[in-house]
């Protein structure tokens, strides 16, 4: 049975023992003891007792990250900004990047009106999809000068439902419509269950309609404004993410589907072919289905998938599009946890540049979830805010520049904020600072990768020759299968074990007869 986002984050406090006999009421009160617990501000990972720094990632519990976002210090109370906090953000506010954003801004779409869409119903711990998330960021940017300063606001206004069709159907826009009908606190609890969630782990509140439509109308319009050159390129910084909406169904945190809204947009616009780069730890399962018949929309993810066994089990090498569009979904599914920058780099070297380059985009849009960043409760993945950046920096190139990166996951607010700086900086000009020549991915990773390649050299050609170089510069390493040691047995005489199996015999023989 496939687990939901939430069955998986809820899956650590599980206990391993069974308790079904145990009677708290038959212990006395005095042997009672009450153990305080918090929940983490930067991962929601539950801590027991007085201590001030969180277990799993080393946090303090009265953190100022939602103030001074990843430049706060992670080991002291939020008071003001230190020293080094103040050396750090006066290095990323660059004069000379400042004059290149007045001439040609890069578009931020962002509206406080989106962190209204909550969970209401607190459960056993705080929801990872939570507004904080969108205020860690927002907070990052703005101890960096970034936004605001740097980049140019664009106005928030909801999609509408014409808009909406384009992507989904009526079923999916009532039903996320039919949320805000949702008034007190009191309805949440008494009212059926599934008015206030689609799936267990994807909520809803009586602003969620709202908010949804302000992150997808946010993406829409700013499509139209990079492809329009009204911008140089966008970042939307927006919630709730998009890419598990599918065209009927809400599902995995995601409402309305902002990344296929934008291409719509896009292609409204006068954009012939629009590219799809999702670099989320999940599947963009939603994405795929609405572009799997679309020969327009050339659509690529990197995601954990081990065979189907990680959420939402979608996304395996060979799904590839049909009716026409074979080879125009592009799925590069890692077989593992702990993917880190140099698979990630190595499949953007390999496989994602080679076919978009082929497939020569007007339009480039990023679903740019950062749940494979190092330190993330659901992804388990390791890449670093630098690794974001060059990936980030290697799009940059595609569709003349016009590139619209918008948020999708992302649960540890220190590494989504972090990363999400990173990739803001190569919208504004900067450079990323990877070393290309250290790129040697893990035998997993180039495994994934040949795997991809064999799969798509069928539909594109420039792949099918890297393929064979590839197989044959790396193939043997590839295939390559850890021996195993054999234990070494002790080689003994017969004599020996015929005389002590007779040895025994006799003395089983005394004992017995």
């Amino acid at each position: 049975m496939d687990l939901t986002l939430e069955e998986l984050y809820n899956s650590q406090y599980d206990s391993e023992d069974d308790d079904s006999d145990w009677e708290p009421s038959a212990l006395s009160n005095h042997n009672v003891v009450e153990i305080s617990k918090w929940f983490c501000l930067n991962c929601t990972m539950v801590n027991t007792g007085g201590a001030f720094h969180c277990d799993v990632c080393g946090e303090h519990r009265e953190s100022g990250i939602l103030k001074r976002g990843f430049l706060a210090s992670p080991f002291c109370k939020a008071e003001s900004l230190a020293d080094n906090d103040s050396v750090a953000a006066n290095e990323l506010r660059d004069p000379h990047l400042q004059s290149i954003a007045s001439h040609n801004p890069t578009a931020i779409g962002f509206d406080e009106r989106m962190l209204l869409h909550e969970e209401v119903i607190m459960k056993s711990h705080p929801h990872p999809e939570r507004p904080d998330r969108l205020r860690a960021i927002a907070a990052s940017f703005s101890a960096a000068g970034i936004f605001p300063g740097r980049c140019a606001p664009i106005p928030a206004r909801e999609i509408t439902r014409e808009e909406l069709l384009m992507v989904h159907s009526l079923e999916n826009i009532e039903a996320v419509e039919l949320t805000s009908q949702m008034l007190s606190r009191m309805q949440y609890e008494t009212d059926d269950w599934h008015r206030t969630y689609f799936t267990p782990d994807t909520y809803a509140n009586q602003y969620s309609a709202h908010s949804a439509r302000l992150a997808a109308g946010l993406c829409f319009d700013l499509a139209a404004a990079i492809y329009s050159g009204s911008a140089k390129n966008g970042f939307a910084l927006v919630r709730p993410p998009g890419h598990h909406a599918g065209v009927k169904h809400a599902m995995g945190f995601c409402l309305h589907n902002n990344a296929a809204l934008a291409a719509s947009a896009a292609q409204i616009a006068g954009a012939k072919k629009v590219l799809i780069i999702d670099w989320d730890v999940h599947h963009g399962n939603g994405t795929q289905e609405i572009f799997e018949k679309n020969k327009s929309v050339l659509y690529i993810s990197l995601h954990r998938h081990e065979g189907g066994k990680f959420y939402p089990g979608t996304g395996s090498a060979y799904e590839i599009g049909s009716m026409g569009a074979e080879g125009y979904c592009v799925n590069i599914p890692w077989s593992r946890g702990g993917v880190g920058d140099n698979d990630y780099v190595f499949a953007f070297q390999q496989v994602v540049l080679p076919i978009a380059s082929e497939f020569d985009p007007d339009f480039t849009i990023i679903s740019a979830g950062f749940d494979a960043a190092r330190g993330d409760p659901l992804g388990c993945c390791d890449v670093t805010p630098n690794g974001y950046a060059q990936m980030a920096y290697m799009c940059s190139a595609l569709s003349g520049g016009k590139l619209l990166v918008i948020l999708e996951g992302g649960y540890n607010l220190r590494s989504i904020s972090s990363s999400a700086t990173a990739v803001i900086k190569v919208l504004l000009g900067e450079i990323a600072k990877y070393d290309m020549e250290q790129i040697n991915p893990t035998k997993a990773g180039l495994r994934t990768v040949l795997e991809v390649l064999k799969v798509q050299s069928n539909y594109w050609p420039s792949v099918k020759s890297r393929f064979l170089k590839l197989q044959s510069e790396w193939g043997q390493h590839a295939l390559l299968k850890k021996k195993r040691k054999r234990k070494r047995r002790v080689k003994v005489p017969a004599w020996w074990k015929w005389g002590r199996r007779t040895l025994l015999y006799r003395l089983w023989c005394r004992k017995h007869l």
